[in-house]
């Protein structure tokens, strides 16, 4: 395969906030697979929070990214050539291996997807991780009954818009808050009971208006202030799903929690926290209902779009800014 593909390699640690200073956009040749290798053109690759924290030279539940080397992520895309049984040139697949136009992989972790059901780019968002995402921790972790109330920040993001539509799915009444007017009604336009710009409108207070007797559940992506004013409203033997804090990720000093974390044994509250590729063997269960869910209207999902790889940092950052409604993705590719 003649040709060269670009990639985004992080060539420096961020300190607070990353600057696009930390990406270089890089050329290297189109390789040819070998026995059990196949070649994937991309059409889309993921931006997503969790990427912020591997940018440190930290590990946590997963290895740092490697300075000089392509970033890694989410991507869809199309098979090219193959030589591994498994995958047929023309086959749609997603993998890990984003953040670059051409992927050689040896097919470990990457898995065909039916084009023919969703548009492509839905299995990096409401069908893919995020939505799964959002599922697991909602109806394992969360437990939503019939009639309770749920509260979910970083509603407009992909994991919490699908967490709150999945709630709302369940029965419960939805409280959501998000970053601007555009957001907040889109909010509202999915169903939500209650929704807020956090930006105009304290949490604690918000929440007071919009649910005086109390949450039974909070799902929470950002941390922080959010997750203090949730513990006060929460009831008793409430829970707390623990997914993300979007909120500290840029922190050079560490912050102090919620000062109100007495309340946790006070109220008999459960609080867990979870990493959702512990978990793939429950991906198929969670397809099989988002695509009914997709299909009837139930579950809607909205994506932010930024055209080519050069303009990958950028779709990152605003991504850590709050720019995006619903699922950030790069396309890098054709997409049919």
């Amino acid at each position: 395969m003649e040709g060269v593909s670009r990639e985004i390699r992080l060539v420096a640690r961020p300190q607070g906030f990353p600057a696009a200073e930390l990406f270089e956009l890089a050329e290297t040749p189109i390789s040819e697979p070998r026995d059990g290798q196949l070649l994937v053109r991309n059409a889309y690759f993921s931006v997503d929070p969790y990427m912020r924290p591997r940018m440190n030279d930290v590990r946590s539940y997963v290895a740092p990214f490697t300075l000089g080397e392509a970033m890694t992520g989410g991507a869809v895309g199309r098979v090219a050539a193959s030589r591994n049984p498994r995958f047929q040139e023309g086959d749609w697949v997603v993998h890990s291996a984003g953040w670059r136009e051409w992927a050689l992989s040896d097919g470990h972790g990457v898995r065909t997807v039916d084009a023919s059901v969703a548009p492509v780019s839905a299995f990096l968002g409401v069908l893919g991780m995020p939505g799964f995402t959002a599922y697991h921790g909602l109806f394992e972790l969360g437990r939503p009954q019939e009639g309770e109330t749920v509260f979910v920040s970083g509603a407009a993001g992909a994991v919490g818009s699908a967490a709150g539509q999945m709630a709302k799915i369940a029965g419960c009444r939805v409280l959501g808050c998000a970053g601007s007017a555009e957001k907040v009604a889109w909010l509202r336009e999915l169903g939500f009971d209650y929704a807020f710009d956090y930006r105009e409108q304290q949490v604690r207070k918000a929440l007071a208006e919009g649910a005086p007797d109390g949450l039974d559940i909070y799902f929470d992506n950002v941390g922080g202030d959010s997750l203090e004013a949730a513990i006060g409203a929460l009831r008793t033997r409430g829970r707390i799903v623990a997914c993300g804090s979007i909120s500290r990720y840029n922190e050079v000093e560490a912050s102090t929690g919620p000062r109100n974390m007495f309340m946790v044994v006070t109220k008999r509250l459960r609080m867990e926290g979870y990493i959702i590729s512990d978990h793939y063997d429950r991906f198929p269960e969670f397809l099989a209902r988002a695509l009914e869910w997709v299909r009837d209207g139930r579950l809607r999902y909205r994506e932010t779009v930024i055209e080519g790889i050069e303009n990958a940092p950028r779709a990152f950052l605003g991504l850590l800014r709050g720019e995006n409604i619903g699922k950030m993705l790069v396309k890098v590719g054709p997409a049919d």
